[in-house]
């Protein structure tokens, strides 16, 4: 069964094609060259990169769409990049509910057919299998980019795993969770690849991701061994046509949701488990929930019931002197 996490960022409110120089040798009717020695031959042509497609009307006109968006959420005070410490201290007590509330409920519930914003309350999930994450950009992203994005994903990967004590890396074989960076057209075409990739995601789950929404900025579907409380599989995208810190934010949400922190609360701060986008990257609340999820102590399949006196527990040794 494959279960859908979403985020979306909501306000009111050309691609470059590379030029190339080619370098043109030319002999003078036979010439000798007068150093007497053989003349060198010409270098061999650097190889390169494949020019970028076109945008189309519709991306350009995203691009710029999100490029406000992300200007009038910084004017705003929004997509904060540090702790939150000086001003959203949080206690034990506060950790161990906001855990709960995005560890053990479900954003959306498709049991009907449909995506429906609910809350669903389920059971405690994550992986067992070590995460191998394949990292796919569309051809929309500009080659000389993609280092740069491959570099930050890598180094995001290695918090995620220093956090939890699980294996998580790229990779470019056994693939569990796929990550993409593709453009709106992008997007429409990707459904062969999401179903190969997961064949038992749901028609709700892959219309969404085809077809997303103008607010819906990027999202990530996961399938599990419904017995086991086990993750398989996951799927990622992001939007290509988002500025660098949307584009960053987004990275962190999606791929630590995946990681079995499905659902954003209203009352979690500083998170970025949180839809008034306040923090855009990883705050030390979300770390110190991402280490009580895969604490040994809880275990796939627990219910709240039977978590909570753990939770309570793991919060007041990862918040220390909360009375």
């Amino acid at each position: 069964m494959a279960l859908l996490r979403m985020n979306a960022m909501r306000l009111r409110g050309a691609a470059s094609l590379v030029a190339s120089a080619a370098l043109l040798s030319a002999c003078v009717n036979g010439a000798v060259p007068v150093s007497g020695r053989a003349a060198r031959p010409p270098p061999p042509r650097a190889a390169q990169p494949a020019p970028v497609p076109k945008a189309s009307p519709a991306s350009l006109a995203l691009r710029a769409y999100y490029a406000g968006v992300q200007e009038e959420l910084l004017s705003r005070g929004l997509m904060r990049t540090d702790s939150g410490a000086k001003d959203a201290p949080f206690t034990a007590r506060m950790l161990a509910n906001n855990f709960i509330r995005i560890a053990f409920f479900d954003e959306f519930d498709s049991t009907s057919g449909t995506l429906v914003a609910r809350p669903t309350e389920k059971r405690l999930r994550r992986w067992q299998k070590p995460i191998r994450v394949g990292l796919t950009f569309g051809a929309s992203v500009p080659v000389a980019k993609q280092p740069i994005e491959r570099a930050r994903v890598r180094s995001y990967l290695a918090r995620l795993a220093a956090l939890t004590g699980h294996s998580i890396q790229l990779a470019s074989t056994g693939i569990n969770f796929q990550l993409q960076f593709l453009d709106t057209d992008e997007l429409r075409a990707i459904g062969p690849t999401v179903r190969k990739a997961d064949p038992s995601i749901g028609a709700p789950e892959l219309q969404s991701i085809t077809n997303m929404s103008d607010s819906t900025y990027c999202q990530v579907t996961y399938s599990l061994d419904e017995g086991s409380s086990l993750i398989e599989r996951a799927f990622a995208v992001i939007r290509a046509e988002h500025p660098d810190l949307l584009s960053l934010s987004c990275l962190h949400e999606e791929v630590a949701q995946g990681l079995g922190l499905p659902n954003d609360s209203p009352q979690a701060r500083p998170s970025i488990f949180n839809d008034d986008q306040e923090f855009a990257t990883l705050t030390p609340m979300d770390e110190a929930m991402l280490r009580m999820l895969y604490d040994k102590r809880l275990t796939p399949g627990m219910s709240i019931t039977e978590a909570r006196p753990i939770i309570d527990q793991i919060a007041a040794e990862l918040v220390p002197g909360d009375s």
